[in-house]
């Protein structure tokens, strides 16, 4: 493990305290669940059938295909870059995008992707560029 990485790591961890702490109490919750590092980020599998990510912890279904986990890890990397501004930012209209019933009636009859809003296609093109995994344009 490099220097550099650690220090990643460590600025990551303290950039992004807020959902780092959330995604901590999630991962102890889950700890039994089957987990492995994916670049920066400890990756749990747990029974859930969406995934999740705050911060340096991803949450993904069990065998996730690689698209799932590239986008997560895409949110990782909006977490590097927006700081405490991820939950406000990214994961509250991302919930609201996902569990609405009014979005999800939009979604189904407009036929639009759950990945085209824009900050769930950024999570995607980022993720593309760290992880691989082709993204959905």
């Amino acid at each position: 493990m490099s220097v550099r990485y650690v220090g990643l790591r460590v600025v990551h961890a303290v950039w992004g305290l807020p959902q780092n702490v959330i995604g901590a109490v999630v991962a102890l919750a889950t700890c039994r669940r089957p987990h492995y590092a994916c670049r920066t980020a400890l990756v749990t599998e747990w029974p859930l059938k969406s995934g999740l990510s705050l911060g340096l912890f991803v949450f993904v279904p069990q065998n996730c295909q690689q698209r799932l986990l590239a986008h997560e890890y895409g949110h990782c990397v909006q977490s590097f870059m927006l700081g405490p501004l991820y939950l406000p930012l990214v994961v509250l209209p991302s919930l609201l995008w996902a569990g609405l019933p009014a979005f999800e009636r939009l979604r189904r009859v407009r036929g639009i992707s759950y990945y085209d809003m824009p900050i769930e296609h950024w999570a995607d093109v980022l993720g593309e560029s760290h992880v691989g995994g082709k993204h959905r344009v």
